[in-house]
């Protein structure tokens, strides 16, 4: 089965979120349940949790959060008038809360065994900027 967004257009215009209040309080160390519980739509809140499930070795949970974060970002992105197809520069700090979503999502999937969904999720991110994967691993 294959994944609609994945689809890569470089003819469309780069999609650029909205400023996320949440990220300024994660990056001032806030906890990322507190901001996700004040922020729900947050694709940046969701994406910390994500991130510190998988680095405690609870897959399913990051899966969870990873998912969760996903679907909030797909739909920012809508708002914002993104088609379906088309760049998400990493390099614009709004977009990085969805990227690290999308990235965790793929890691957590392949950790439960769904291996599909986690290399649609890693195409998905290389199509929406080829650099976030590394910045993110960085």
């Amino acid at each position: 089965m294959s994944d609609p967004h994945a689809q890569h257009n470089l003819l469309a215009p780069p999609t650029r979120l909205p400023e996320d209040p949440a990220s300024a309080l994660l990056a001032r160390g806030d906890d990322p349940t507190t901001v996700a519980a004040a922020h729900p739509t947050s694709s940046a809140a969701w994406a910390a949790l994500a991130a510190a499930a998988l680095a405690a070795d609870r897959p399913v949970e990051a899966y969870a959060y990873a998912r969760t974060g996903y679907h909030r970002g797909l739909d920012a992105l809508r708002r914002a008038g993104w088609k379906g197809q088309g760049p998400v520069p990493w390099a614009h700090a709004p977009n990085q809360g969805f990227l690290r979503a999308l990235h965790s999502l793929s890691l957590a999937a392949a950790a439960i065994g769904e291996h599909d969904e986690a290399a649609r999720c890693a195409q998905f991110l290389a199509d929406s900027d080829p650099e976030a994967a590394a910045a993110i691993a960085h």
